[in-house]
């Protein structure tokens, strides 16, 4: 038998235990690192001009196909066991795109379009929105189907490498995004929860595999594109990186 002063402290006492976990429990939940695709860093539309100058009148035609041969090639390597980097894709996708549009291309000019497809170049307002996460205590990375030189390069020549903890490739785990085995590396990478790690997504299908992951998930939805019909809303969709900066800091 105890007192009503000893049930009155241990009430007390366990009321303020159970006050720490729920504290501890919120505090693991909140979002400790943003992962970025990289398109949603660096802008895919230049190659544009390059095709047009090349293919005159039909440079957006041949980029519409050869970046959906590029991604085909990218899921049906994963899903056959045949993984090749974004590279090795970018290039065989290019030569089936010309192909299936019948453009009789140049081994110089199928060169100079592949150069400007792995240039990588920043969206104007990467830097500093990318400087801000970090200013607010972030720790970033990216997660991307690309090649790990292609993204440390183009950082570097947007001069926000310093800014990125890590860059994690698919060429790591042999397999692209929607992968649940791409997703995963930035979970095993940070030794964190997924609830714990934001993803910024360029892609509506990379949107929606996130989301499929558990991953808390900004769609940097530049072109307005519906959602896809894939049962997987993102957590938040922003039109450029200024707004994703305020839709991570949402979640935390």
């Amino acid at each position: 038998m105890i007192d009503r002063r000893e049930f009155v402290v241990g009430l007390g006492g366990a009321l303020m235990s159970s006050s720490n976990v729920l504290r501890s429990l919120k505090e693991a939940r909140r979002i400790q690192v943003v992962a970025f695709d990289g398109f949603a860093v660096f802008d895919p539309t230049p190659v544009i001009g390059v095709a047009d100058a090349i293919v005159a009148g039909r440079g957006r035609e041949l980029v519409g196909a050869w970046r959906s041969r590029l991604f085909e090639y990218q899921w049906l390597r994963t899903l056959g066991g045949r993984y090749a980097d974004f590279h090795q894709t970018a290039d065989d996708a290019l030569t089936a795109a010309s192909k299936s549009l019948n453009l009789a291309i140049t081994s110089a000019e199928h060169a100079r379009l592949l150069d400007a497809q792995l240039t990588l170049v920043p969206w104007p307002d990467a830097a500093d929105a990318v400087r801000a996460l970090r200013a607010a205590g972030l720790r970033l990375a990216f997660l991307s189907n690309m090649t790990e030189h292609m993204l440390d390069d183009g950082a570097r020549r947007a001069r926000i490498r310093g800014e990125f903890e890590l860059i994690l490739s698919t060429d790591r785990v042999k397999a692209s995004k929607p992968d649940a085995r791409a997703y995963q590396m930035a979970v095993d990478a940070f030794r964190l929860r997924r609830e714990e790690i934001a993803f910024v997504a360029f892609a509506g299908w990379d949107a929606a595999g996130a989301t499929w992951f558990g991953y808390p998930t900004v769609w940097m939805n530049r072109a307005s594109a519906p959602v896809e019909e894939l049962s997987a809303t993102p957590a938040a969709m922003t039109r450029d990186l200024t707004s994703v900066v305020d839709a991570v800091m949402k979640f935390r």
